[in-house]
């Protein structure tokens, strides 16, 4: 019996109407190209990044891996005179399903806690799938964390405050990220906040297969994310954890994770899963599950009523643990 999605929140639900003339649930790799140079990536050109002032901005590139390209950082620090202390540093990963976006994508949600926490945010771009296959994404993201924690001072940041974070195939690697720095005893991470994380690249869940065909980036896409990540190795036995998190045995040691999801999407049961194994290790996770969410509401309604209490637990979550930073 085929299962029934659940219902969408209804202001959401038009939203999400009014999209579908940009976004299908569905994407092949053959529509990779057209993504990449449609509406929705245009758009980010028109995107005020100082937020009235509040930010400086400069792009800057930095060494990236062995034998690897350099890497592009976003750096947006507050035009307030600097505290007595420095700044925290929010170090954010861009979604787009492994396969599209640049380190602009989504950057206006970190901006905004940034706003409020008097924060400094580094958003980090990385070489895209298929062009670039696992492990070049979580490699490129890792150097750029590298580089932002030796260089804190220079940022006027602190190194011991730093909080990684990245929505959907972003909040992935921040996921991996975790991990990485984790096993390699890399830089100090105090917490990772993780929204709709792209985790499991087995695709087989319940709310996978409740949403194929509905919302936004459904099984299809899904396949076609992970595909383009992993080729033929999707789903099978030797799936590295640092490319799908899900794949981790131990998730004993990590940094307090945020995680968040809609219960109306692909990703939900993998959050799910995530947040509870965090506990099973004996960690620290918070795990908001929003009613009739779909993939990346917040991103996409910021003003919807769902998207604003979503926004508001993330940032308190993040005004918690800066504050226990502190002491």
């Amino acid at each position: 019996m085929p299962l029934t999605p659940p219902p969408f929140d209804p202001e959401l639900a038009t939203v999400l109407d009014s999209l579908k003339e940009v976004l299908t649930p569905g994407l092949t790799l053959e529509e990779i190209d057209g993504l990449r140079d449609g509406p929705a990536v245009a758009a980010l050109a028109d995107i005020d990044f100082t937020m009235d002032g509040a930010f400086d901005i400069e792009h800057r590139t930095v060494p990236g891996p062995e034998d690897a390209p350099n890497i592009p950082l976003l750096i947006c620090r507050p035009t307030k005179p600097a505290p007595a202390h420095p700044r925290p540093v929010i170090y954010y990963v861009h979604g787009g399903g492994m396969v599209i976006g640049d380190n602009r994508s989504g950057v206006t949600v970190p901006l905004g806690w940034a706003r409020e926490l008097d924060a400094v945010v580094v958003s980090v771009g990385y070489r895209l799938a298929p062009e670039h296959p696992h492990p070049a994404p979580i490699e490129d993201v890792y150097a750029g964390l590298r580089w932002t924690a030796e260089h804190a001072a220079e940022l006027g940041a602190d190194t011991e405050r730093i909080v990684i974070a990245g929505t959907s195939a972003g909040g992935g690697l921040a996921a991996a990220l975790a991990l990485l720095a984790r096993d390699r005893q890399g830089p100090r991470i105090i917490g990772q906040l993780l929204m709709c994380p792209m985790l499991d690249d087995r695709n087989d869940t319940p709310s996978g297969h409740q949403m194929t065909g509905v919302g936004i980036w459904d099984r299809t896409a899904n396949e076609t994310g992970w595909t383009a990540l992993l080729g033929a190795s999707r789903g099978g036995p030797d799936v590295s954890p640092y490319a799908a998190p899900a794949r981790a045995e131990n998730l004993a040691g990590l940094p307090p994770a945020f995680l968040d999801v809609g219960s109306a999407e692909t990703f939900r049961d993998e959050v799910v899963s995530h947040a509870d194994r965090i506990w099973q290790a004996g960690g620290t996770a918070e795990l908001h599950v929003w009613p009739g969410g779909f993939h990346s509401f917040a991103g996409f309604a910021p003003q919807a009523q769902l998207s604003r209490s979503a926004l508001a637990a993330q940032l308190d979550w993040l005004r918690r643990l800066l504050g226990e930073s502190e002491g």
